[in-house]
């Protein structure tokens, strides 16, 4: 135990009182409201001021909580295993957004209605073809799991250059996923509103795409705190969530994959 843990009797960390709930609650008001008002007149101002806020908060609390780990020695093992089951409660919870969209997509595939003249993919659509770009994309996101494994077990092996070398080509097959995608949705030959087929699509893809963005931006920040030396073999809790949640990403494009493009486009 650390002197710290030693002077207050316990390893669990008392947080100090902070700002950033306050101003996170503030900010995620402001950016709701700011987006109903852009729907409904067209009033960008207040939207803009509250994703501002919101990047501000996420930028600051996360800095605090940093400091926390690396300089004041709060994150001991006890608070880490709490930081853990916090991740996969976290990504449970992602798992049953993306099951509401599988559910639709099932729900209109399997037990097609006459609208549609009990057909799946509805007549007139040109689905997408899996083994082409998608194909492609299962092989680049598949490979990215790989390499952010490769980067754990060079963390585990205080190997830092392997660290930044194995994080480096994630987060750049994480971007040229990305790119694919945004190729791929332009040449699509229908939009987001023609029909149950392409509105279950985009929607799970597109939010797909989302959280690979926000996971490659998990993974950049990864980066940057590994090459100024923050992450220890044996405290790395940061990027272990980070490899979690890249790892959640490559798992439901699998089932992407399979059900969407292969089975539901065939």
């Amino acid at each position: 135990m650390s002197d710290t843990t030693h002077s207050k009797g316990h390893e669990y960390h008392m947080v100090e009182p902070s700002p950033w709930p306050v101003l996170g609650a503030l900010a995620a008001g402001a950016l709701l409201g700011g987006g109903v008002l852009y729907f409904h007149a067209g009033h960008i101002w207040l939207m803009a001021i509250g994703f501002a806020l919101t990047i501000c908060t996420m930028y600051f609390w996360w800095r605090d909580v940093i400091r926390e780990a690396r300089d004041q020695g709060c994150h001991t093992a006890v608070v880490t295993r709490g930081l853990r089951f916090g991740m996969v409660l976290f990504i449970a919870s992602e798992v049953m957004f993306f099951a509401a969209f599988f559910w639709a997509f099932f729900n209109a595939s399997i037990m097609p209605t006459e609208v549609i003249d009990f057909t799946w993919p509805p007549p007139g659509v040109e689905a997408m073809h899996a083994w082409e770009l998608p194909f492609l994309n299962t092989l680049i996101l598949l490979s990215s799991g790989a390499t952010v494994t490769w980067a754990h077990h060079a963390l585990k092996q205080g190997n830092r250059k392997q660290l930044i070398w194995g994080l480096s080509v994630t987060v750049l097959l994480g971007v040229i996923f990305l790119c694919i995608q945004g190729y791929e949705y332009s040449s699509a030959a229908f939009g987001f509103r023609d029909g149950i087929y392409s509105t279950t699509f985009y929607m799970a893809t597109g939010f797909h795409g989302f959280h690979v963005t926000v996971g490659a931006i998990f993974l950049g920040v990864c980066l940057w705190r590994a090459a100024r030396g923050d992450f220890k073999p044996d405290q790395h809790i940061g990027f272990e969530a980070a490899a979690w949640y890249w790892h959640f990403v490559d798992v439901v494009w699998l089932f992407l994959f399979i059900w969407v493009y292969w089975w539901g486009g065939a």
